[in-house]
Order: structure tokens, then C-alpha cells, then sequence
């Protein structure tokens, strides 16, 4: 096991008009289980190839530990990669699967399969080792590509959307297995999804990245609570946090033609900025009815019922998109009193959950 660092790692494909990957700053611990997550094209998937050995960097380096792997091949970085289609051999049986790794490095019979055995016991394969791939489950196979990264004792396990394959009853117990396995072995894992949900309950740290740039890398606690950007705010959570382009007043700012209270450090920091406009977020669940005189008027479009809560989609009256259409704002609500469809109720933001951000810039004011 060992620390992994990418020392502003660089990789652009060869015609690119810009890198794949930009200057990658980014240390994972010894033992730590680091998520890479962002949108289709953000150079999640590619960052975890340029450490696996699978991509040439361009520019800056890797290390796995204290070693300088930049340019080793991929045999001779000691990891294991797990992917997302499995890729495991049709023709042999689970437990061949399991231990070819550690036959192409010469081990003995013996040893060798006691390491498949033993890897099995973990995963629960044990009565399978006989059976062929066809022969078992999605997450059966799953687990089968597991433990063939298991057997090499690897100092990191990499995983590539592993759990994409999967139904999602299956996806949220196998990501629950993968992270309690992590735990007991205590390997570095770096694990890329573009699930942020699958990102905020597998990692310790989780890395957020959107066009080859890193955004912010912290725990999901601070990344929900403190997000530094526009893109992280509308990225993480689900449902994605609401985003409002803002008129600011004296105390605050006016949403639907009421007033909201911000905290005066920001109002004060964005005026310093020559910012008379900002951008402000507040979560779903930062929000309440209230009445007609004091709340924002939001009209509702659709409603999702869940049983305990329910989440309400519509509008602020005045709150559009760039293309002019009503900007979709949703909010959690009780589930016993859901209003109906094309109904117009009145909302109060709660001023302490509100983020306030730079609408120029993306950067949040911190206060």
C-alpha cells in the first residue's frame, strides 16, 4: 500500500485543441478511498489511465509512494485495475479468473490458490470458483473482477465505473460491499463514477473535476456544505442544489419580489467587487411553506411523491435562464401536504442555508 501523487499532470491527445487533463494537483493518502467524479469528458477516466499507465503524460509526473512512475510501465506500478465491462475470460472458470494474474507472475499451484480461496471466503464467491462467468449474476461478476485485483495485493486498487453495469437496486448493495472491503483491506483505492451520489457515500475524499481542471477535493460533508464554485454547488447533491441570479439590495437581495436576508460580509465583498447582481444557492431542503404575505410566490410544475417527503419542481416568478425560459427551482416539502400541479404556494428560503457566489468569477464568498 502507498500514498499516490499527481504533481501537476498534464495529458493532451495529439490534434487536441486543449489537454485532457490540466495540471492535475492532487494527493491521496496511504489507505484512503479518493472518488474522481464530474461530468461525461471531464478527464476523470483519463486521470485514472495516466496513473494505471494506460495513457503517456505529457507533462509533470506521478508517484506511487515515493517512486517516480511517470514513465514505468503499467506491469511495474504493482496496481490492479477493476473495469467497468469486467473483462473477464468466458473460457475459464471463476477461480482461473481470479488467480491468471498471479500464474503469468510464475506462483506456485499452492499458493496460489489458496490466495483465490481466501479472496473467495471475502466476496462470498466461495461456491462459484467452479462456475463460468455466463453462469452468474451481474454483481457475481462483479465481485469476480474484485478479487482478481484482491489475490495481487496490490499497493492501489483503480476502479473505472465499476457498478455502471448494474441495476440500480444491485448498484447502491454492491458500492455498499466495495466500500466495506475497502475499509477491511485498507488499500489506497482512486475510484472514478459520474454518479455524485455513488461519489458522496463511497469516498473519504471525493475529487470534482469539469473540463480537465480540478475543482475542489474535500470531504462530501464540505463539499455539499461548502462548495467553492458555481459548478460543484450544481454538480453535488441530489437534487442539485438551486442556483438564482440575484438583484442585490441593501441588507440582501430580492427573489419573486421579496426580499432575502444575506449575510453582510458578502453583500459587502461583492460591492467591494463592483458586483451589483450575484448568484445565490440554497438547497432543497433549506426551504418551507409559509404564508401568502411573507413567502415567495412559487408556482409548481411537477411534483415527485415519496412517501415521508416530497420534492416540488416550478418557478420564482422573474427567475430565468439565459435562454429566457423560467429557471426549474425545487424544493422538499412534507409529504402529507403536497400541493397540486400548476398550484402556487409561498416559500421561505432559510437565510443561515443560503451561498452566496460571484456570478462573474463562480467562486463562492466566503463569510
Amino acid at each position: 500500500m502507498a500514498a499516490i501523487t499527481y504533481d501537476k499532470a498534464t495529458l493532451q491527445y495529439p490534434g487536441a485543441d486543449r489537454p485532457s487533463v490540466n495540471a492535475l494537483d492532487l494527493h491521496i493518502e496511504d489507505g484512503e478511498f479518493l472518488v474522481l467524479v464530474g461530468p461525461s469528458g471531464c478527464g476523470k477516466s483519463t486521470s485514472l489511465r495516466m496513473l494505471a499507465g494506460l495513457e503517456d503524460v505529457t507533462d509533470g509526473t506521478i508517484r506511487i509512494g515515493d517512486k517516480d512512475v511517470t514513465h514505468v510501465p503499467p506491469k511495474n506500478r504493482d496496481i490492479a485495475m477493476v473495469f467497468q465491462n469486467y473483462a473477464l475470460y468466458p473460457h475459464m472458470s471463476v477461480a482461473d479468473n481470479m488467480g491468471f494474474a498471479l500464474k503469468i507472475a510464475g506462483m506456485g499451484k499452492a499458493e496460489m490458490r489458496s490466495r483465490v480461496e481466501e479472496a473467495a471466503k471475502v466476496l462470498d464467491l466461495t461456491d462459484y470458483l467452479d462456475r463460468k462467468p455466463k453462469a452468474l449474476s451481474g454483481g457475481q461478476r462483479q465481485r469476480v473482477a474484485m478479487g482478481r485485483a484482491i489475490v495481487r495485493n496490490p499497493q492501489a486498487f483503480l476502479m473505472d465505473e465499476p457498478l455502471s453495469n448494474l441495476d440500480a437496486k444491485l448498484r447502491v448493495q454492491t458500492r455498499t460491499e466495495i466500500a466495506a472491503l475497502q475499509r477491511r483491506l485498507g488499500t489506497t483505492t482512486v475510484y472514478v463514477t459520474h454518479d455524485q451520489v455513488e461519489a458522496m457515500t463511497m469516498g473519504d475524499r471525493v475529487a470534482v473535476l469539469k473540463d480537465g481542471f480540478l475543482q475542489q477535493v474535500d470531504t462530501p460533508r464540505n463539499l455539499y456544505d461548502k462548495p467553492d464554485n458555481l459548478f460543484v454547488a450544481g454538480f453535488i447533491g441530489s437534487p442539485a442544489m438551486n442556483l438564482v441570479e440575484v438583484q442585490l439590495t441593501g441588507d440582501g437581495a430580492t427573489v419573486g419580489g421579496r426580499s432575502v436576508p444575506l449575510p453582510r460580509a458578502a453583500v459587502a465583498a461583492l460591492s467591494a467587487q463592483g458586483q451589483t447582481s450575484a448568484t445565490i444557492g440554497f438547497r432543497p431542503e433549506a426551504t418551507s411553506l409559509t404564508s401568502a404575505e411573507t413567502g415567495i410566490p412559487f408556482e409548481v410544475t411537477v411534483v415527485e411523491e415519496l412517501g415521508s417527503d416530497a420534492f416540488a419542481y416550478g418557478s420564482f416568478p422573474g427567475a430565468q435562464t439565459e435562454a429566457g425560459r423560467d429557471r426549474l427551482i425545487t424544493v422538499r416539502i412534507p409529504g402529507r401536504v403536497v400541493p397540486m400541479k400548476g398550484e402556487t404556494v409561498h416559500l421561505q428560503v432559510d437565510s443561515a442555508e443560503v451561498h452566496v457566489f460571484n456570478t462573474e468569477s463562480g467562486k463562492r464568498i466566503d463569510v
